[in-house]
């Protein structure tokens, strides 16, 4: 192998890389020996950090006398690793940028397809980088090819596979370049690609100009189009055409705006309007090249295929080209030159369709119709006919794009009878795998630009919806003639459903038209019931209607008549039905149950059959995907009728596990997911009643938190656990078995470890602490706080989830008596770690007065144990306590000002005034300071007055003028509509901010710090200096006589 080792760049940091060792690790890598290959996979590997790999690969790749493995293995690894390293200096030099580039450009000869494709992408992505700039003679190479192959092959009749396939490989970097650049937004890109536009598009009009006139030569008749020169001829126009056609949506994009060129929209037009006529001409080659072939019997015959293949993709690059223009600008689109001819043209073809034998139209390229060149055409129609109205804005008829009352009558009747009923292929799929069947449809319908039955349906709507006053009578009478007539043939049945489908999608518009109510009761309860085997397919679209009208807010879901149908075809296992009806169904009823007018008086009869049916639907589906329909129309069930479905609740949980346990077959836990939230719906459904289901949420949340099902369950089974939590009344066993106590070591697992979710965890841990937290903390205190400790020293954790953690404590502080957290909080570390971050003041503001407020209710909850907290800490970290209190007293003041609620500015307050009750010898020193600040700024804003015991407005005998109606939202936090919002309401309506006047409590602290420090040393010695004008307004607050 003949590889030029590249020299080593100066002042690069990485080692030049061997060729003959990359060649030998490439080679390697393709070995059929497993050892050998992944010794050369792991070499290679570490080979591509070397200075120049990238480019040798590139060598290896071009040398054609290698095998092609080496070179296919090699030439992938380029592309895979160019892209992202191009411009790195420690890995290429500009030398190795140079050769690349002419190196790619060498590919014009290849024969292999793999090559040439990863050559055309990585080029194509490097253009995007160098051209102009480092690469300015890209186009001239590239051009120069064509400029001398094009001429050659326009004047011989030979055909030769080695010029056509440098012309094919050039235009086809060619087009690599200029989709980079079409899909270049910045200004520099944008001005490149005009400048390209400018440069190539008048050549290659006059190249594909030329080609196409072959086209149109009498000679050009079913034996030509199997030669490998008009094969190869329409590959290359192919490509030109892609070139082209990307050029010119690129302008569509900018007609109209600022800096367009003139001369560019004229030939973009032009080119436009000459595609029109290309396609009607490629399509009457392909319509007369497949009869001929299927009439002769040569439909196996490899050259025939390959030009029908060919034909068909050249067609069908016409209709993405007009899709995408109608996409970009509908209204733009359907104004272009010819346009409307184009679209006549696709739906005269789509009536010739429906006129050829049914067997006539397949998803194939050896069709006389091909599916997707009709839901093309079906697409661009649905499109523009949304633009064909019959009346401008202003009222004013519609001349220019206006479709004829016969046309649409026409347009109607065939899409509903030829395009919208099921085929034999449909209802075979139907027949062997109706559940598979059921969910493939319903991919389709979401996917409808790419199938013909869905596509179809969707252009009926744009047409009722433009044209109502002709569709709705039309689908009216289609009504009356059809709707009360009884079907026994397949034929008529599937016609039949056809028109329901209609009625349905379009109805909207015939609300007034069709009175839905008696229908329902007079003839779809008579269908729904019928023993006819051929009835399913009716009974599916019944169920769909139901779903349809009540949905839209047609008809109302408060029928007992809609109920009764749906139930019953929920239900009925008989030979006229299938599971395909009762999957329908069971989509119907969360759609009716899922709306605003949703009574469930009127549906609490039919509650008990319809869980009864749910839950044995359950455990019938098949699939996944038809699992999941059920549990999430259960899951509607459940969350409309709150707590109705209480009676209902063990016959719900009760196949759970079951159902939990026969999913572990299957990878996929998307049903996993949805039973999760089916019991997560029934506990907030039926909220304290939910205490017996502990025994059931606790090994689902365990599977779902601790075993490899967290990767994709943990946020579902946190989810499972809060509800749990926020409704049930008590988290210990009741009557034996696992209760949610037994989750609070995973818990605090999670807040140490798994910082990803720790906004989750912390939210549970409240709801933890309000139901219990003296009985957790006599349990689980230490290792509580130490993962505490451990989770707030990270610097992995964001600042909103510090705030939660530490707003967390001050919960747990009020929740639970001092003796229970007071030891533990120092030997954990966890006091030391809060005081360190407050003391040193360097995180966000925000997480600092969180701090403060902490210790504020530290303090409130038992002073002494604040006391010792801090004698112990400063003793652990060894700082005089008096300096520690300095620095504790400074964050204190300091973060006053950044207080905005009146309920927390008076909780510093309190903090402050018991910090002063301890008798600290440094908090006295400030007390005629700061701390008179802080409490008078209080005094003057927050306004309370004692009243008498017997108001009953305000329970606690103190009326607060600076408290609003309610606590703060975030109090809350979400606990709204469930059992944990009285457990809040009771603690923020008992907080001692809230029952304890101010004055009182401060006076109160002043009364034992005298009694402690006596009298005459607190006014001799620790209030000597205050101001006292100062102290006299603090005394007149007080009630003190001066």
């Amino acid at each position: 192998m003949d590889l030029d080792r590249p020299r080593m760049a100066q002042g690069a940091q990485t080692p030049a890389a061997n060729p003959e060792e990359v060649f030998q690790a490439v080679e390697a890598s393709t070995s059929q020996d497993v050892a050998t290959m992944t010794a050369g996979s792991a070499r290679l590997k570490e080979l591509l950090d070397q200075l120049g790999t990238n480019a040798i690969l590139l060598e290896i790749a071009a040398q054609t006398s290698l095998p092609l493995a080496v070179r296919q293995l090699a030439v992938l690894q380029f592309k895979n690793h160019i892209p992202i390293r191009w411009r790195s200096r420690k890995l290429l030099t500009d030398e190795h940028r140079a050769r690349v580039r002419t190196l790619l450009l060498s590919f014009l000869d290849e024969t292999d397809e793999t090559i040439a494709s990863c050559v055309e992408d990585v080029l194509g992505k490097l253009a995007r980088s160098d051209y102009p700039s480092q690469w300015p003679d890209l186009f001239d190479n590239l051009m120069q090819v064509i400029y001398t192959e094009f001429p050659q092959r326009a004047s011989q009749t030979e055909e030769n596979p080695v010029a056509a396939l440098r012309l094919r490989r050039a235009l086809r970097l060619m087009y690599k370049v200029v989709k980079q650049f079409y899909n270049y937004k910045l200004p520099n890109g944008v001005k490149v690609m005009n400048m390209i536009i400018v440069q190539l598009h008048a050549h290659l009009s006059q190249c594909y100009t030329q080609m196409l006139e072959g086209f149109s030569k009498s000679s050009i008749n079913e034996i030509a189009l199997v030669t490998p020169r008009i094969q190869n001829d329409i590959i290359i126009s192919n490509v030109l055409f892609r070139i082209l056609n990307t050029m010119y949506v690129w302008l569509f994009q900018r007609m109209g705006k600022p800096g367009e060129d003139p001369a560019l929209t004229q030939w973009g037009h032009a080119f436009f309007q000459h595609s029109i006529l290309e396609l009607q001409q490629f399509v009457g080659l392909r319509t007369n090249f497949v009869a001929s072939v299927l009439g002769s019997g040569r439909l196996n015959d490899e050259p025939c295929r390959r030009t029908m293949d060919l034909l068909s993709k050249r067609i069908r690059a016409y209709g993405k080209f007009y899709y995408r223009l109608a996409i970009l600008g509908p209204a733009r689109f359907v104004e272009l030159p010819n346009c409307t001819d184009m679209i006549m043209f696709y739906w005269s073809e789509i009536e010739k369709a429906t006129n050829a034998p049914p067997q006539s139209i397949a998803d194939s390229n050896y069709a006389p119709y091909p599916v997707r060149f009709l839901v093309q055409g079906m697409a661009l129609f649905k499109i523009s006919a949304s633009q064909w109205k019959p009346r401008n804005r202003d009222g004013t008829p519609n001349t220019k794009n206006h479709l004829s009352q016969q046309f649409v009558e026409n347009a109607v009747r065939f899409l509903v009878t030829r395009f919208m009923p099921l085929n034999p292929h449909d209802l075979e799929s139907w027949s062997n795998d109706p559940e598979e069947w059921l969910n493939t449809e319903d991919k389709e319908n979401d996917q409808w630009e790419f199938e013909i039955r869905p596509c179809s349906e969707r252009v009926l709507v744009t047409l009722c919806n433009q044209y109502p006053e002709v569709v709705t009578p039309l689908l009216k009478a289609a009504f009356d003639d059809i709707a009360y007539k009884e079907m026994t043939d397949l034929q008529g049945v599937v016609q039949k459903e056809a028109i329901y489908c209609a009625i349905g999608r379009c109805c909207h518009r015939l609300q007034e038209a069709i009175p839905f109510a008696d229908w329902a009761q007079q003839i779809l309860s008579v269908e729904a019931r019928s023993a006819n085997p051929s009835y399913p397919i009716l009974k599916r679209r019944i169920a769909w209607l139901i779903g349809q009208w009540v949905s839209t807010a047609t008809t109302s879901p408060n029928n007992p008549t809609l109920w009764e149908l749906l139930v019953h075809l929920m239900s009925d296992r008989s030979p006229g039905t299938d599971a395909v009806v009762r999957l329908t169904t069971v989509e119907a009823l969360r759609q009716c149950v899922d709306t605003l007018e949703f009574d469930v008086t009127v549906f609490q009869p039919f509650l008990p059959r319809c869980i009864e049916e749910l839950v044995r639907m359950l455990g019938e589906a098949e699939t996944q995907e038809g699992k999941n329909r059920v549990t999430k129309a259960l899951n509607t069930v459940i969350g409309q009728c709150g707590t109705h479905i209480v009676p209902f609740m063990n016959i719900i949980a009760q196949p759970v596990p079951q159902l939990w346990t026969d999913s572990e077959q299957s990878d996929d836990t998307s049903f996993k997911a949805s039973l999760l939230g089916t019991v997560t719906s029934l506990v907030s459904a039926v909220k304290q009643e939910s205490t017996p289901l502990a025994p059931l949420i606790v090994p689902l949340v365990k599977d779902s938190l601790t075993t490899s099902l967290s990767t994709h369950l943990d946020e579902d089974g946190f989810e499972l656990l809060l509800a749990g939590l926020r409704n049930t009344t008590s988290i210990w066993p009741v009557g034996g078995g696992p209760c949610l106590a037994d989750l609070f070591p995973i818990m605090i697992a999670y807040l140490a470890d798994n910082l990803d979710i720790l906004g989750n965890t912390v939210q549970v841990m409240e709801s933890y602490y309000l139901l219990d937290a003296p009985g957790l903390l006599q349990r689980h205190g230490m290792p509580l706080f130490e993962a505490y400790t451990k989770a707030l020293s990270s610097n992995a954790v964001v600042g909103v989830n510090n705030c939660q953690m530490v707003g967390s404590l001050a919960l747990l502080v009020r929740l639970a008596p001092a003796p229970l957290w007071g030891e533990a909080m120092h030997t954990s570390g966890l006091f030391a770690t809060l005081l360190k971050t407050l003391t040193e003041g360097e995180a966000e503001t925000l997480l600092l007065t969180e701090h403060v407020f902490l210790f504020s209710r530290i303090v409130l909850a038992d002073r002494q144990v604040f006391a010792q907290l801090m004698t112990a800490t400063a003793e652990k970290i060894g700082m005089p306590e008096d300096k520690l209190y300095e620095l504790l007293l400074d964050q204190w003041w300091g973060k006053f000002d950044n207080m905005g609620e009146p309920w927390n500015r008076k909780l510093t307050a309190m903090g402050v005034a018991s910090l002063v009750a301890t008798g600290k010898d440094l908090v006295l020193k400030r007390l005629s300071g700061e701390i008179f600040n802080i409490w008078l700024d209080c005094f003057g804003e927050i306004k309370e007055a004692e009243v008498s015991a017997g108001d009953g407005d305000f329970p606690h005998s103190l009326r607060r003028m600076w408290e609003t109606e309610d606590a703060p939202e975030k109090f809350y936090a979400g606990s709204e509509d469930t059992v944990e919002y009285d457990r809040r309401k009771a603690l923020y309506q008992n907080d001692p901010v809230r029952t304890t006047q101010l004055t009182a409590y401060v006076k109160a602290c002043m009364d034992e710090v005298a009694l402690h420090v006596g009298p005459q040393q607190l006014e001799g010695v620790y209030l000597k200096d205050a101001d006292q004008s100062v102290l006299r307004e603090i005394y007149k607050n007080l009630g003190i006589l001066a």
